[in-house]
């Protein structure tokens, strides 16, 4: 793709392709001369923000989706001549962050608590400057294109003033408040923690059921005097403040608006009629803890508890308290909500003692089991397995914890983005998302923004002696609405991280401050996202855009799906499944993986890890260099035009339509975001159309006595063909097609990433090309006709046409040596094939005859292929009769399952194979 001769003499490629070589090498090219975001001050803006990995983190295998997805668009639009900003940067990720320093403070017999909070937070920075972001350089491993220059950090100077303005004009504005309600609460890690950092776990545990007696003189329709309730959180009863029933459950009709008295603590509580109580599930009724429980907490609120006076049974560590009425017996003080694992000796803890002593007062309600012999045996709770929110980080049971929080008012916030995706102002890729984001964003809670830790951004809150609180971006501006002489005391809290990420799309381009990065870059252009952040920043996103710049940060949303194990299940480190992608690197090279992850990228669908697949495009990869070094040995260099050459030759003709067919029908998958669509598009021109058919078409151009004049177009349009397929292919591939263009001719001033997207501006002579077809047609119907009659790929056969189209007649006429040559048919003759057994191949509108006597043993054949026939199908009518049976497709392992659909098809299709072999016989 450019006006320099070919020179291509000097730069021979080496016989066989090493990506790790070229990898290391063309990456520090790139960087060392800032190629990833040239000069381009008059070009249109494309901007495409990486979502912050964590500073802890290390490259994983979702990155390597995530991070190749927005690659690939920045390298495209860069070579479209955009002035392409795909900006790098690290998320401060308080908890993590703060782990890790603290593991390595304990591993000297150290802790934090020995530092002052300024003197702790100075060990991060310092623990940052030295290990901290070791993903950054994992990114170029893998060959993202960032304009590294721009890297943002969400605790740098510049973010801290954006978050502490974000916060004061939330607040000013009535937007975000202090409020006291429930919070996931990590009992390690003693701070609240987002939804996403809840991990659910099935665990083994069990279900009790209990009498709740009712007050004096007050009994059910059939005379009972308790309510029977059910948990599977026996040591909450000693904060429980209600029991639940359903309006319309009639056995409990009489007793709504009496009351309880609950055993141990004897609290009076209230029997209130909610429709969180379900009559079908045990009992119908519930016990209502709102100070420990999500549900409870609503219904508590709907049965008129304020806040501020639902009771919380335990402190920061889980451990048992004393309730704001003083009712919790002392025995229950002090000991862990489980197994007391602090205490020494045969000490309880408060689940284990509170059923103990509901046993002993006679308000445990036996579970009847049978043992497998049939007998029936008492248990005190019947098993039960019980899905259970897990810290990911802490690594223990989260709390529903009754505290006093910020929080922003997100249901405000979310009007303008509702508004936004629903008139196309923002659109989300796949649309399917659309109904899942309204209905989280249409039911939005509100948003917990504190997090009690040191590392962090925090919270430009202080607090005079009477609680009055004022908030301010400095202590000197906080104390000057105080009042002179006021003592003040900052809030200990910092933010949670997903507050200031969510300013990203903004504060990286230097907002507040109206910079010309911002004026030019934002909004940015697109956002590449997992879809399991969609909630957590993505839409926090769209609300502080707005909110903020009175602009949409984005107008298009991509969600990429999950990319799973082999057999489907999600990656995890305790099944051992999880796929290091710096691994696949080493094996096959950055390019394989990249085209693996966009080739398999369908649109609303996980991807499943395949190490084949991988290596599959890694020969991919080898095909396209021994392709080039076929060229380089015939004299084909680099092109010298932008707009396809002049060609006369029906081959030529036939791959500068080809190319143009391809740039469009990629450009068309681009612009709709279809990775998949737009790599296979790629994938297939190069292998099947140029390297498989092209290159095998102008081998007989450069033979010993062809013409010299057909020699030098054919060398100058290959070259262009060749220069096309790795513009189009460099998104993809950026290493070695690379290498590859700089092998290719002496154009070091025009390097690959920054060269120009192909224009072939190409009139084609649509005879050429249909002759062509029709020749790749033929041999790839002969072909397979051979194959399925076991007749040699070399042997030549003759061939009749009764009636030739008149391309085939121009093609037989005038290409018969390529016929000869591809299909292997000689003759090729006009006219009625003799009497006897033949087989049929069809090519455009004509049926070709293949007579078969002498050539294979006819009868034998048959036999043959009927034996493998019945074989085929006796196996498909097994496998049918095992898919069609319930029991097997429910309980077999999944693989197994997909395994006996993929036989089946196998097998079904060797059917139809063997079919269409057999009526070939006549």
């Amino acid at each position: 793709m450019t006006s320099e001769k070919n020179t291509a003499s000097g730069n021979t490629l080496a016989t066989t392709f090493d990506p790790a070589e070229i990898e290391a090498r063309w990456y520090a090219h790139w960087e060392e001369n800032g190629l990833f975001r040239p000069e381009r001050p008059d070009a249109e803006p494309f901007t495409i923000m990486l979502p912050p990995p964590n500073v802890t983190g290390s490259l994983h295998i979702g990155h390597a989706l995530d991070h190749t997805l927005m690659d690939i668009v920045t390298r495209y639009e860069r070579l479209r001549g955009k002035d392409a900003l795909f900006l790098p940067g690290m998320d401060h990720a308080g908890i993590a962050t703060q782990m890790v320093v603290e593991r390595q403070l304990e591993a000297k017999q150290d802790k934090r608590t020995n530092y002052s909070r300024e003197e702790f937070v100075d060990k991060v920075w310092d623990w940052k400057a030295e290990s901290g972001g070791m993903i950054l350089d994992q990114m170029r491993r893998l060959g993202e294109s960032v304009a590294w220059d721009q890297e943002a950090f969400t605790m740098s100077d510049h973010f801290t003033k954006a978050v502490l303005k974000t916060f004061v004009d939330l607040y000013n504005d009535g937007l975000i408040y202090r409020d006291k309600r429930l919070v996931n609460w990590d009992p390690k890690l003693k701070t609240a923690i987002s939804d996403l950092e809840v991990e659910t776990q099935d665990v083994a545990g069990h279900f009790w059921h209990f009498k709740y007696p009712l007050e004096d003189g007050v009994t059910l329709a059939n005379g009972q005097d308790y309510i029977e309730v059910a948990t599977t959180r026996p040591e909450t009863i000693l904060a429980d403040m209600a029991v639940a029933v359903h309006p319309t459950d009639e056995r409990y009709a009489r007793v709504v608006g009496k009351h309880v008295v609950l055993p141990l603590t004897g609290r009076r509580v209230p029997i209130v009629a909610d429709e969180h109580a379900d009559p079908e599930l045990g009992s119908g009724a519930v016990k209502i803890t709102p100070g420990h429980d999500f549900n409870d907490f609503e219904v508590g609120k709907r049965a008129g508890f304020q806040p501020a006076d639902m009771l919380n049974m335990l402190d920061a560590e889980a451990n048992v308290c004393q309730t704001a009425d003083g009712l919790v017996p002392d025995e229950f003080i002090g000991l862990h909500r489980f197994r007391n694992i602090h205490l020494a000796g045969e000490s309880k803890g408060a689940r284990e003692l509170v059923v103990q002593r509901m046993k002993e007062q006679g308000y445990l309600i036996p579970h009847i089991a049978k043992t497998k012999k049939g007998e029936e045996q008492e248990l005190d709770a019947e098993p039960r397995t019980i899905a259970t929110p897990f810290g990911d980080r802490g690594g223990v049971v989260i709390e529903p914890w009754l505290t006093d929080q910020w929080y922003v008012d997100a249901a405000k916030l979310a009007v303008k983005p509702i508004e936004a995706v629903k008139t196309g102002a923002v659109e989300i890729v796949p649309k399917s998302w659309e109904k899942t984001f309204f209905n989280w964003m249409e039911n939005i809670q509100p948003w917990c923004v504190s997090r009690q830790l040191w590392w962090g951004h925090r919270i430009p809150a202080w607090y005079d002696g009477d609680g009055n609180v004022f908030v301010a971006e400095t202590e000197d501006e906080a104390q000057a609405f105080a009042g002179s002489g006021v003592e003040l005391t900052r809030d200990d809290d910092v933010l949670d991280t997903w507050f200031s990420s969510a300013l990203w799309p903004f504060a990286t381009l230097g907002w507040p401050e109206r910079t010309d990065l911002l004026a030019k870059h934002y909004p940015n252009d697109l956002l590449v996202s997992g879809f399991d952040i969609l909630f957590f920043w993505d839409a926090r996103m769209m609300m502080m855009g707005r909110y903020l710049t009175g602009q949409d940060p984005w107008p298009r949303l991509y969600l990429h799906g999950l990319v799973r194990a082999a057999d489907g299940s999600k990656m995890s480190k305790s099944k051992g499944n999880v796929v290091d992608p710096l691994g696949l690197i080493d094996t096959y090279g950055a390019d394989a993986l990249r085209f693996f992850m966009a080739a398999m990228e369908s649109q609303g669908r996980d991807i499943k890890m395949d190490d084949k697949r991988v290596e599959g495009y890694r020969n991919f990869a080898t095909k396209l260099w021994n392709a080039t070094r076929f060229c380089q040995s015939n004299g084909i260099g680099a092109s010298e035009t932008i707009a396809a050459p002049e060609a006369k030759l029906a081959a030529n003709q036939w791959i500068i339509g080809e190319v143009a067919k391809t740039v469009e029908v990629l450009e068309a998958a681009m612009a709709d975001l279809r990775f998949d669509a737009a790599a296979n598009t790629i994938y297939h021109f190069t292998w099947d159309r140029f390297c498989d058919w092209y290159l095998e078409l102008i081998k007989p151009v450069f033979a010993d006595g062809a013409s010299e004049a057909a020699a030098a177009e054919t060398r100058a349009v290959a070259g262009w063909a060749l220069d096309q397929i790795l513009v189009m292919l460099h998104p993809f591939m950026p290493f070695i097609t690379e290498e590859l263009w700089s092998k290719q001719g002496d154009r070091a001033n025009y390097p690959l990433i920054t060269a120009k997207w192909p224009e072939p501006q190409a009139s084609v002579n649509p005879q050429a090309v249909a002759a062509i077809d029709w020749v790749i047609t033929l041999t790839t119907a002969t072909r397979g006709a051979r194959n399925e009659l076991g007749i040699s790929p070399g042997e030549k056969l003759a061939a009749f046409i009764a009636s030739p189209s008149p391309v085939a007649a121009g093609v037989i006429e005038r290409s018969s040596a390529a016929i000869e040559r591809l299909a292997r048919l000689t003759p090729v003759t006009v006219g009625e094939a003799p009497a006897g057994p033949a087989m049929q191949v069809i090519a455009g509108d004509d049926v070709v005859i293949v007579p078969l006597d002498g050539v294979i043993d006819i009868e034998a054949e048959r036999s043959r292929l009927s034996k493998a026939r019945e074989a085929s199908a006796k196996e498909a009518k097994s496998l049918e009769g095992r898919l069609g049976n319930a029991n097997f497709v429910e309980r077999a392992k999944p693989e197994a399952v997909e395994k006996a659909r993929a036989d089946l098809a196998h097998h079904t299709a060797e059917v139809e194979r063997i079919d269409a072999a057999l009526a070939r016989l006549g």
